[in-house]
């Protein structure tokens, strides 16, 4: 992906690179005598930065179709049938994104989910939603799962899949590290959450010599077994456990201090770790996995530029959360290649200089600028 600006980047730059990138990996196109693949995109990209529906933009725009021509042609382009499709190409966009000067080994890297909530009450859709702890009035959730990057200032999403509720967690696993794979990157250290710690998959990165810390959730009795044994005393430590499965595996156990919320007072907690091929002490452990809690702040940021929709279209879904995902990553490159900070030591970037909430108001202004916008309405008279 190369940058055509020469002066300097402004609004019009961004919105074409943007929607190049996306013409280029994505095979969705669209053409008729009012209608175009760059219009549904533009209107796709202003409803994502703005948070709102397709039909609330059609509606601001001027020179574009109304929404239900263009709902007709985004349902047409987008089915549930070639979701794995569309996965494979989002997945090519957010290769095309990896900075140049970013290397390939010696990185930390974290997998996560994203969860959307699902309302509905169809036994089709239910097929492409998962279960989950009661959230937001719901316990099905449409839900993607991401591989991610730490170098430096710059925290960039490798790929993403969509989880179908009867994979398993190490399919889902394996398949975004294999994506890393292929695009050259191997991790010096693995990041995973709870979801993530059960026998298959520590056997796995066991065997595949991939250093790894997994939070490991506290379960049993304090007297009778289990994790919450290991919860006791004032320091913390190392320690081999054996889980019920049989699976063997180092524990790094660190007590902490909470404040209770209701009471006011300072409880005493316990974090739990899984540590594979490390030889990290449980301190340095703790410290170094509050890193994979940067995850967290993408998909927040995700929040800022994901389209709002009501649709039951689980293809369309999807296309909103992988595209949040893009753009994201699409700002983190233009801020590498743009607010480098030269000979100043080691790779820096000017990050005052090109916020995300810029970024946004780039894309915006573009697309207003070239397709209009409502600026009155008619009044109506007796």
């Amino acid at each position: 992906m190369e940058i055509i600006a020469k002066d300097g980047l402004n609004a019009e730059d961004v919105r074409e690179l943007t929607e190049r990138l996306l013409r280029e990996q994505f095979s969705f196109h669209v053409e008729g005598y009012k209608i175009s693949t760059s219009m549904v995109l533009n209107v796709l990209l202003k409803a994502a930065v703005e948070k709102r529906s397709i039909e609330a933009v059609c509606d601001d725009l001027t020179d574009v179709v109304d929404s239900n021509t263009r709902r007709e042609a985004v349902n047409r382009g987008l089915t549930v049938e070639d979701l794995r499709q569309h996965e494979a190409e989002f997945n090519a966009a957010l290769a095309e994104c990896v900075p140049s000067a970013m290397p390939r080994r010696g990185l930390e890297m974290a997998v996560d989910f994203h969860d959307e909530p699902y309302y509905g009450q169809s036994k089709a859709l239910q097929d492409y939603t998962c279960r989950g702890e009661a959230h937001d009035g719901t316990t099905y959730f449409w839900r993607i799962a991401s591989l991610y990057v730490i170098w430096r200032q710059v925290r960039i999403t490798l790929a993403l899949t969509y989880v179908l509720p009867k994979e398993s967690m190490l399919d889902i696993l394996q398949r975004l590290l294999k994506r890393g794979a292929a695009l050259g990157f191997r991790a010096k250290v693995l990041y995973l959450d709870k979801g993530f710690c059960n026998g298959e998959i520590i056997g796995y990165l066991q065997k595949a010599h991939q250093p790894t810390v997994i939070a490991c959730p506290i379960r049993g009795k304090k007297d009778k077994g289990g994790t919450r044994a290991l919860c006791h005393g004032r320091k913390h430590y190392r320690t081999r456990y054996t889980f019920t499965d049989g699976t063997r595996a180092d524990l790094a156990v660190v007590p902490t201090l909470k404040r209770n919320k209701k009471t006011g007072k300072r409880q005493r907690t316990w974090l739990v770790y899984v540590l594979i091929h490390l030889d990290w002490s449980a301190k340095q452990t703790q410290q170094r996995y509050r890193r994979r809690f940067r995850i967290e702040s993408s998909y927040r940021q995700l929040g800022q530029v994901r389209a709002h929709t009501n649709s039951r279209n689980v293809a369309l879904r999807f296309f909103f959360l992988a595209l949040a995902l893009v753009l994201l990553d699409v700002w983190i490159y233009l801020r590498c290649a743009c607010t480098r900070v030269i000979g100043q030591g080691p790779f820096r970037l000017d990050l005052n200089q090109f916020r995300l909430a810029r970024f946004i108001a780039f894309l915006r202004r573009a697309i207003e600028q070239l397709y209009g916008t409502v600026l009155s309405i008619p009044i109506y008279t007796r």
